[in-house]
């Protein structure tokens, strides 16, 4: 008697196993179907590309005229599917990235995009964020990243194609009637983003500099000097020697190292904002 009932017993066991493995698979397929489904097909190199030009050459002329862009602007870095995993990089070293969300460390940027797409994809603002890839058609990606691309005949419908989403940006972003300010940035980016649509050759984007020729001329706008002169205040207020504790200038010191300290902050401004001037 005793042996039919361990039989059976284990017949129910394998049953109730069955039944769960069953369900196990079933969750797995329905979640990897609904990851299938909103999977996200935006490049996020050419959106962090997209932003970084918006950050360099456009941002600083908003900023000077303390102008507010609308979260409808495509513009808006709110509008950026990625902004939020992008502000948790961590940049410990030249070969070591690291997720501001688990801390977990990589050699490489494009290793922890990876893990990103892998392990933070739930963090993405699928439904109420743009891609902003889609814009550097209008943004001049490849001219910015200095992408290697096959020289090839202009074409002239392909040009005319970027510079109409480049008007509709400039109209859309900053709108004449709203008054001055939207209107001096509405022509301000058909100049530095839209004329150099055309197969002419002649125009290149971003003819106003980037961020370090904005704060120049506000520089410039405020004191009333002249461009050399801008340069050298702006010199003369970093390297002015600050006294120690003795009451000491320290004069020597700083004529001895105010050539290296003016090499190191030359690099670091073009390694933070870029070209300063477009020829």
């Amino acid at each position: 008697m005793a042996r039919p009932k361990v039989r059976a017993y284990k017949f129910i066991v394998v049953l109730i196993s069955l039944q769960l493995m069953i369900r196990v698979f079933a969750i797995s397929e329905v979640q990897h179907s609904e990851e299938h489904t909103n999977e996200v097909h935006c490049s996020r190199e050419r959106s962090r590309a997209a932003y970084k030009i918006i950050e360099e050459y456009l941002i600083p002329f908003v900023e000077r005229e303390k102008f507010r862009m609308s979260h409808r602007c495509k513009l808006h870095h709110s509008n950026d599917i990625f902004r939020e995993q992008e502000e948790h990089k961590i940049h410990v070293d030249v070969n070591e990235w690291r997720c501001g969300y688990c801390k977990k460390s990589f050699r490489a940027e494009k290793f922890l995009d990876q893990h990103f797409d892998n392990r933070h994809y739930n963090l993405l603002n699928v439904s109420g964020s743009n891609c902003l890839a889609e814009l550097c058609g209008a943004l001049h990606c490849d001219h910015a990243t200095n992408s290697v691309v096959p020289k090839t005949k202009c074409n002239p419908a392909a040009a005319a194609r970027n510079r109409h989403l480049c008007e509709s940006l400039a109209d859309s972003c900053f709108p004449v009637h709203q008054g001055p300010s939207a209107s001096r940035l509405h022509e301000l980016f058909l100049r530095q983003f839209c004329d150099a649509h055309t197969c002419s050759g002649n125009v290149k984007p971003f003819p106003r500099g980037g961020r370090v020729k904005a704060y120049q001329h506000f520089l410039l706008g405020f004191i009333n000097l002249d461009s050399d002169a801008a340069p050298s205040l702006l010199s003369h207020s970093i390297f002015v020697p600050k006294r120690n504790e003795k009451g000491d200038t320290g004069t020597k010191t700083h004529l001895k190292t105010e050539s290296k300290e003016k090499a190191i902050l030359v690099g670091e401004a073009r390694g933070s904002y870029g070209i300063v001037q477009k020829d």
